[in-house]
């Protein structure tokens, strides 16, 4: 990745950071007000962020390029019984600790200490899934692991 590629994702990334924190979407007591169905904010913030996206995921796919100049194809995943399991941990886990993937980083630049433990039990839930990936492959119907490079 190029240089100016990289400027270019740490500054979304910071951005799309700072969105997160100022709407409330990465603090705790919100999250947990949505899940207790006490405050619909998180409700609208989903949505809104789902009403733009697909129409924009469409135009894309549609008439979108790559950086090569190549038609964008985007790839739709299966569906199998890793992603029901996936899912229901995910969701478990957003719900103990308030926090999904983006959030603990955003959280952890606040300086909020317990999101050390939430970036604790994803990596290890991380690790734990690679590790046991090739016992629940035949287990859950997952696809085989492509292995290479990285590079493409």
């Amino acid at each position: 990745m190029k240089t100016r590629d990289v400027l270019i994702v740490f500054v979304l990334g910071l951005g799309f950071g700072l969105l997160l924190s100022r709407s409330g979407a990465a603090d705790y007591t919100f999250i947990q007000e949505m899940f207790l169905f006490e405050s619909f904010q998180l409700y609208g913030i989903i949505g809104s962020a789902v009403l733009i996206a697909a129409p924009g995921l469409w135009l894309l796919e549609r008439h979108g390029k790559t950086a090569s100049g190549e038609p964008l194809k985007l790839k739709r995943k299966p569906l199998h019984g890793g992603t029901v399991i996936g899912g229901i941990f995910f969701g478990i886990g957003w719900s103990l600790t308030g926090m999904c993937p983006g959030p603990i980083l955003i959280n952890i630049g606040e300086g909020k200490l317990y999101a050390l433990a939430a970036l604790a039990g994803a990596l290890i839930g991380a690790w734990a899934f690679g590790a046991l990936y090739p016992r629940l492959q035949p287990l859950l119907g997952l696809p085989p692991l492509d292995v290479g490079t990285g590079d493409g």
